[in-house]
C-alpha cells in the first residue's frame, strides 16, 4: 500500500511510513498521514518484515510504527532504524503505554496511543520534521542552579508541563553526569512511598513528560536513558555550578551559598558548594 501527496515549495519530498499488522488501523494512520502538509509521500506495511526490507533500500524521514506485531516486533525495528537509519523519527503508535520508557531509551520522536486523533498525529509529526531540521545546529543549553533551577535555550526559559519533570532534570544535573537507575530517581523524587508497579507507571509518565518538554525545546538530546539508567551529558550545558565545581573565578563570585531552591534532596553540592572558598574581588 502506497500513495503520496506531493506539496509545492519542498527541497525534496518527504517520507513516512506506517507499520502495523491491523490493516484498519493501518488504512486509518496512513489516510490520516496523507493531508498532513509536510509529508509527500506515504507507504503503509502490515508486515513488518516486508518493511524493513524496504527501509534496507530506501530512506524515511518518519517511522510511525506500532509496538505488538508478529514476527519483528515495533521495538526492534525501531532498534534497528536508530543503528542503521539514525536521521528517521520514529513515532509509536500503539494500544499501551506499558512500553513508553523502552521507547524513550531508542530515543523516539513521540509515542501515541490508539486510537489518535488527527490534530495529535499533525503535531507529532511536525515536531519530528523540525527535530530533523534543527540537528547539527546545537542551541546554547544554560543551566541555572544558583537559587532557583531554571534552564534556557538560546536564552529563552524551557516549560516543563510537570513539576516533576523539573525536578527530574534538577536531580540529574546534582548528579553531575552519573547515570542513576529508575528506582534511585524514584526516591529521589518520592521519598518514602512505595515502588510497585503503579508508582512505576508514573515514573513512566514523568520521564516521557521530562522527554517531549526537552524535545519541544530541541534539546532532548541534553539526557541519556540506556540501559535502564538515566543521566544528563554534562558536555552539552553551560552549567553554573559545573563550573564553579571545576574552579571558575566568576562562578565562584557569583554563588551565593543558595543551590536549587525547593529541593530537599541537594544537601551534597549544596555543602560542597558552600566549602570552595571565594577569590578576591579584582
Amino acid at each position: 500500500m502506497d500513495g503520496c501527496n506531493r506539496g509545492k515549495g519542498y527541497k525534496r519530498n518527504m517520507t513516512l511510513i506506517c507499520v502495523d499488522d491491523e490493516k484498519w488501523v493501518l488504512l486509518d494512520a496512513v489516510s490520516m498521514c496523507r493531508e498532513l502538509p509536510r509529508v509527500d509521500e506515504v507507504k503503509g506495511f502490515t508486515d513488518s518484515e516486508e518493511a524493513l526490507e524496504w527501509l534496507k533500500a530506501h530512506d524515511a524521514d518518519i517511522a510511525l510504527l506500532d509496538i505488538n506485531m508478529p514476527g519483528i516486533d515495533g521495538m526492534a525495528l525501531a532498534a534497528w532504524i536508530r543503528e542503521n537509519r539514525p536521521d528517521t523519527a520514529i513515532l509509536f503508535l500503539t494500544a499501551t503505554a506499558d512500553f513508553a520508557y523502552d521507547a524513550f531509551e531508542l530515543q523516539a520522536s513521540g509515542y501515541m496511543l490508539k486510537p489518535v486523533d488527527r490534530e495529535r498525529l499533525a503535531a507529532e509529526v511536525e515536531h519530528a520534521l523540525a527535530r530533523r531540521e534543527r540537528k547539527g545546529a546545537e542551541s546554547k543549553v544554560e543551566v541555572r542552579t544558583f537559587g532557583a533551577f531554571e534552564v534556557l535555550v538560546d536564552g529563552r526559559p524551557v516549560s516543563f508541563a510537570r513539576a516533576k519533570a523539573r525536578e527530574l532534570l534538577a536531580c540529574l544535573v546534582d548528579r553531575l553526569g552519573s547515570s542513576v537507575t529508575r528506582s534511585a530517581v524514584f526516591a529521589v523524587l518520592y521519598e518514602d512511598a512505595l515502588y510497585d508497579r503503579s508508582m512505576q507507571k508514573q515514573l513512566d509518565v514523568v520521564i516521557r513528560s521530562l522527554r517531549e518538554s526537552l524535545a519541544r525545546a530541541g534539546i532532548e538530546d541534553i539526557i541519556e536513558l540506556k540501559g535502564g539508567r538515566l543521566r544528563v551529558r554534562p558536555e552539552r550545558l553551560d552549567c553554573d555550578m559545573y563550573r564553579l565545581f571545576s574552579g571558575d573565578a566568576d562562578a565562584i563570585r557569583a554563588f551565593r551559598g543558595k543551590y536549587m531552591n525547593g529541593y530537599a534532596w541537594t544537601g551534597m553540592n549544596d555543602a560542597l558548594a558552600a566549602r570552595i572558598k571565594r577569590p578576591p574581588a579584582e
